[in-house]
Formats: structure tokens, C-alpha cells, sequence
């Protein structure tokens, strides 16, 4: 289970948050201030922090900054009012992962943080070789290899192969992987996820036409069998 720090001051807000990333099955936990959400962050040592700017104590600024002196790298989104680009550009200097305005959408914000939190998920495990059947994954070079041999993947399908992976089995709906992978281009339609399928099915699978491993669910999306 992931955890989530939320640092806001506001506790409507907060409540709001807390409540809705619990029912996705997050734990968190609540800081009403800089200082306190600064002690929260060193001790309970969070997966993910969705920081305020405008906080009573210390500002979101100074907290980002002090965690960062300190050599942690947990992903920070911050969560402010002020969508100025000078305020969002002094956030990502002080280094911030990533900027949501108020009012913002909770299902927006928790795409935000499952993209954050596969992106870092990924940070960790790239020097480590991941495997599934005969495929293996290196992702510190964006190599993979069939039986030993390299396999030849365009740089869009590597990263649908690596969206499949990291789901760990459970299912991925085509717009799911759109956002993911192609970052919602408006000329990318639903068609795009099941051509690319295929040439992935025809380079890793043994019987492209009965896959062992790139699954079809139906009316829904893909998954991958490992």
C-alpha cells in the first residue's frame, strides 16, 4: 500500500483528499502546516507528498527546499493556488515533480500521483533485469531481450510493454494506456493501442495468434501474464 503525505492547510480540503485517495486504497496521513508536514515527511517517510504552497509555519517552498538539502527524493506534487508560471517554475527549481492548480479534479490529481508513483517505482528498479517467460527487461538501457536475443522495439512500444509490466498482471484499459503512453494526443485514437499490441505480440510472443503472455480482456483493455 502506498502512502500519501498530504501537507494542506485548508481541512476541507484536506478531508477531501484523505477520504478519496483512501478509497483508492492509499494511506495517509495529514499535516496542517510547513512544519509539521516537514516532521511528518522525515519520520513516516511517505511514497508520495502532495504539498501546498501557502502553509502557516513554513511555506510549501521552504519545505520542498529543505527536503531536498536533506538528500530526499520522495516525489513532491504541489498543490497550490497560484498558477502563475513564475510560481510554478521556482516549484520545479526547488524540485517539485509535478504542479496541479486549484481547483483541480480529484480524478485528474490521483492520475497525477499513480504516474508519479510508477515513474519513481521505475527510477528504483532501473538496474534491475526483470523477466516474464522468455523476455527480459533492462531498463537502464531500454533493452529487451527474447531467449537472449535483442528484440528491436520502437520507443512507443517499449513503453507499452513497460505499462503492461508494471500493473503486475491486473488490467489496463485502452484509455488507461493512451494517457500513459501516449500522452493523450489528440490524433491517437483507441485503434493505436490495439495496432501496437500486435507488432508486441508478433516480437515477444512464440504464437503471436495464441499469446501466452499480452492478454486481451475483453471489452476492457490488456494485461500482462507473466
Amino acid at each position: 500500500m502506498s502512502r500519501v503525505l498530504v501537507v494542506e492547510d485548508n481541512p476541507d480540503l484536506a478531508f477531501g483528499l484523505r477520504n478519496n485517495f483512501e478509497i483508492e486504497g492509499y494511506e495517509v496521513d495529514v499535516a496542517e502546516d510547513g512544519l509539521v508536514g516537514l516532521e511528518r515527511a522525515r519520520r513516516w517517510d511517505p511514497d508520495l507528498i502532495l504539498l501546498d504552497l501557502m502553509l502557516p509555519g513554513m511555506d510549501g517552498y521552504r519545505v520542498l527546499r529543505t527536503l531536498r538539502a536533506d538528500g530526499n527524493e520522495t516525489p513532491v506534487l504541489i498543490l497550490t493556488a497560484r498558477g502563475e508560471e513564475a510560481d510554478k517554475v521556482m516549484g520545479f527549481r526547488h524540485g517539485a515533480d509535478d504542479y496541479v492548480t486549484k481547483p483541480f479534479g480529484v480524478l485528474e490529481l490521483i492520475a497525477r500521483v499513480e504516474a508519479l508513483l510508477r515513474r519513481a517505482r521505475r527510477a528504483d528498479l532501473d538496474h534491475v533485469a526483470e523477466r516474464f517467460g522468455e523476455i527480459t527487461i533492462e531498463r537502464a538501457c531500454r533493452l529487451v531481450l527474447k531467449e537472449g536475443e535483442t528484440v528491436s522495439l520502437a520507443p512507443l512500444e517499449y513503453d507499452l510493454l513497460l505499462a503492461l509490466y508494471d500493473r503486475r498482471g491486473a488490467v489496463a484499459t485502452r484509455l488507461e494506456l493512451l494517457r500513459e503512453v501516449w500522452g493523450h494526443q489528440a490524433a491517437v485514437v483507441s485503434r493505436t493501442v490495439d495496432t501496437h499490441i500486435l507488432e508486441l505480440r508478433k516480437k515477444l510472443e512464440r504464437d503471436p495468434a495464441h499469446p501466452r503472455h499480452i492478454l486481451t480482456v475483453r471489452k476492457t483493455g490488456y494485461r500482462l501474464q507473466a
